[in-house]
């Protein structure tokens, strides 16, 4: 159960002032890092966590820290080519005695939005933007597959009124000859007679 507090303070009235000597009052901070199977490549980079600015060592899955008691600020993001940091959200949790205060971190599916981060269960950023495109994706391919597949029966030669054979083997002869010579009109048939194909 995670207790959200306000926004981050160094020090609250309501709570005792930390020790950074002790580091652990009794209270757990446990912070789950996920990201979704299309984004496999957020695998191959390591998620920063941070409790009041402080680093923590932390990889994909469950990670649990002691904190001293009080009010603690939670950063998460993800190193990334571009931009260079992906996914960042922040929260304020209150720790309390004895409690482990569970949080869940969600990488978006798109590197230009923000990170869930919040009390389990959490929604994956930008789902269904994701989805949406590849859907679009999708239909964009099936449609040149069908494009590419229609067209494959047809045959691509122009089509209209091309030279009988006999006016064909007369121009072939005439280039051949070094002069040339032209098809009247009567020697003109329409493509698929003069090629057989129909």
């Amino acid at each position: 159960m995670a207790i959200l507090a306000p926004p981050y303070r160094p020090s609250s009235p309501g709570f005792p002032p930390l020790d950074p000597a002790r580091g652990d009052g009794g209270a757990t901070i446990a912070v789950t890092l996920r990201y979704a199977p299309p984004a496999f490549l957020l695998g191959l980079f390591t998620p920063v966590l941070e409790i009041d600015g402080r680093g923590v060592p932390a990889g994909w899955g469950r990670v649990s820290t002691p904190v001293a008691l009080g009010e603690h600020h939670v950063h998460v993001h993800v190193p990334y080519l571009l931009p260079s940091r992906l996914g960042g959200a922040e929260t304020t949790v209150v720790a309390l005695p004895g409690r482990t205060t569970e949080l869940e971190y969600r990488a978006p599916l798109l590197a230009f939005l923000h990170g869930a981060l919040g009390p389990p269960p959490q929604r994956y950023p930008g789902l269904a933007l994701a989805v949406a495109l590849l859907m679009v994706a999708a239909v964009l391919a099936v449609c040149g597959c069908l494009g590419i597949v229609g067209t494959a029966g047809r045959d691509d030669r122009p089509q209209g009124l091309a030279c009988s054979s006999s006016c064909s083997a007369r121009i072939s002869s005439a280039l051949v000859n070094g002069f040339s010579s032209r098809c009247t009109s009567a020697d003109r048939v329409p493509w698929s007679v003069s090629t057989g194909w129909a």
